[in-house]
């Protein structure tokens, strides 16, 4: 089984944030189907089957700060390893409409990947980055940025790649990552 994080900040104010293409990416692999919630986990999950692959999807939804706690507890209920977790999330330092795939050494700023590291202790689980910066990401201060909505011009570039991230994905569940990366990167 692969465990499939998409990160984000729950609740109708954050919908359609640029924080949020994490959930926009895991919302596309849930193909509709119904998402579940624990509340002990503090999370929405559904499970699934891609690619011929067990899955579950987790959107934390104790806000960004604390994703840790709902990916921690789903790889303990399912025994997984931490090799086994793939996170898909928000990326200020790449251009909108890009992606990069693989495995990186620090959390880059990002305080989802921060909570996620410190709950698991490790950093070396796979990671989907989605960008989101454009022209005025260095204007305006990253919390605020981050938490605004794509514009009417961005919508269809962030469509594009968090459909990009959920082929990756998918590919992820049958290839090998540098793979992969060479496709999508």
């Amino acid at each position: 089984m692969k465990l499939i994080v998409g990160l984000g900040n729950p609740g109708k104010e954050y919908e359609k944030t640029r924080h949020n293409a994490g959930f926009m990416a895991v919302d596309l692999l849930a193909q509709g189907e119904k998402w579940q919630h624990s509340k002990n986990a503090k999370a929405d999950y559904i499970r699934l089957n891609l690619n011929r692959q067990d899955v579950e999807l987790l959107k934390p939804v104790d806000f960004m700060n604390n994703s840790g706690f709902s990916v921690a507890r789903a790889i303990k209920n399912h025994n997984l390893n931490v090799e086994d977790v793939i996170v898909v999330y928000d990326e200020l330092d790449l251009p909108l409409g890009k992606i990069r795939v693989g495995r990186f050494d620090s959390a880059g700023g990002h305080n989802g990947l921060k909570s996620i590291i410190e709950h698991l202790d490790a950093k070396n689980f796979i990671r989907v980055r989605i960008g989101i910066a454009n022209n005025n990401s260095a204007k305006v201060p990253a919390e605020i940025f981050v938490l605004q909505k794509f514009g009417l011009l961005e919508k269809s570039k962030i469509n594009q790649s968090t459909k990009l991230a959920a082929e990756a994905i998918n590919m992820l569940m049958s290839e090998p990552l540098e793979k992969v990366m060479n496709k999508f990167n």
